[in-house]
């Protein structure tokens, strides 16, 4: 499994070891107002994506990594290379989620260039994807920060969601 390494962060794949702090994080009703609209996230779904973040990690080489600030050890999010809507067949999609103490200081966006440039250089994916609320003008502003460009709207993960792609140089 691989890690990856920003000027700030440890990209690392989640396994149990982090399932404490991700359940803190998707048990927040700020944290989750574009995902599960405002609602914490059920104890057995957290355990489940553990699981799952796992399988997919065996299975194709990628998924869920947990963003842990260098300087103190702390995991200040999640960050992911996958297929959209867990569909072999569909896009990779890159996606992040930040516990409230790291927004507005730029994680996401360092965590995204690092996995574009994994996506690209070492899994050869043609292009990226990647959706969001299309009220969460903080992860637009992270897709557009990329070159992302926006292409529509779908509905993704049981959601409305506006759609961005950025090809492979």
């Amino acid at each position: 499994m691989t890690v990856l390494h920003t000027a700030r962060l440890r990209l690392e794949p989640i396994t149990e070891a982090h399932y404490e702090r991700m359940r803190v994080l998707n048990t927040d009703p700020e944290v989750m107002t574009y995902l599960n609209a405002g609602q914490p996230e059920a104890e057995e779904k957290t355990r489940m994506a553990v699981e799952r973040t796992k399988q997919r990690w065996l299975e194709w080489g990628y998924s869920w990594w947990a963003l842990i600030r260098i300087e103190d050890g702390v995991l200040v999010g999640m960050a992911c290379l996958q297929h959209l809507d867990g569909d072999r067949n569909q896009p990779h999609e890159i996606g992040w989620r930040l516990a409230r103490a790291g927004w507005g200081q730029g994680y996401a966006s360092e965590a995204a260039e690092a996995i574009v440039a994994h996506a690209f250089g070492v899994v050869k994916a043609p292009e990226v994807v990647a959706v969001a609320h299309p009220d969460n003008a903080a992860s637009i502003k992270v897709m557009t920060r990329l070159g992302m460009q926006y292409v529509g709207r779908g509905v993704h993960y049981g959601l409305e969601s506006v759609v961005y792609r950025l090809p492979r140089p």
